[in-house]
């Protein structure tokens, strides 16, 4: 399998969306409606759960046109299969876990916030070339650090969307913090 892995940007605007339209959740459609817009949205649950497909969707949209929606998508063919949303940290509005407000680093940090890989092509390597990657861009880009909030336990392929604690601990990422649901593991890039 030959993959191919591109940086997000407004020109690959279609092939998002194909990905997220029909191949992202196949077989998980109840999900469908998110397009990886859950951590950009400002609002608490009650609001996030009043959004619709095509709120979502639109405001996704509008992110990658003005570049504020960054990531990684992954091709087999010229075929979408997998996607990681990574970006400045600072540029999320939330994150599934916060660091104690002593843990504030100074340097440039990113967050990896969401992996989806196509069922067809799961468990074979595509998450961790989206990441390792993402750790190479970074570290070119000046980054001095790289997040990423894998949920705890035993999980389904849909809610590994974070992506497992075996591939961040296995790419060299260290636990920071820990909630109830979630870990945060980082790895420093310099």
């Amino acid at each position: 399998m030959e993959l191919i892995i591109k940086e997000l940007t407004p020109d690959l605007l279609e092939d998002f969306l194909h990905f997220f339209d029909i191949i992202a959740f196949s077989d998980n459609p109840k999900w469908g409606g998110c397009y990886c817009h859950f951590y950009h949205f400002a609002g608490n649950m009650e609001q996030w759960e009043k959004c619709t497909k095509e709120h979502n969707r639109n405001a996704t949209i509008n992110l990658i046109k003005e570049k504020l929606m960054t990531g990684l998508l992954a091709f087999v063919n010229n075929e979408p299969v997998g996607w990681c949303n990574v970006n400045f940290k600072e540029i999320y509005e939330k994150t599934p876990i916060v660091s104690e407000p002593e843990d504030n680093l100074k340097e440039k940090i990113a967050s990896v916030v969401c992996f989806l890989i196509a069922p067809a092509y799961r468990k074979k390597g595509v998450a961790r070339k989206l990441l390792n990657h993402a750790t190479k861009t970074l570290k070119e880009q000046g980054f001095s650090w790289i997040e990423a909030y894998p949920r705890k336990g035993e999980l389904s392929d849909a809610h590994s969307y974070h992506g497992p604690v075996s591939l961040f601990s296995s790419e060299g990422f260290s636990v920071v913090t820990e909630d109830e649901h979630f870990l945060l593991m980082r790895k420093p890039l310099v």
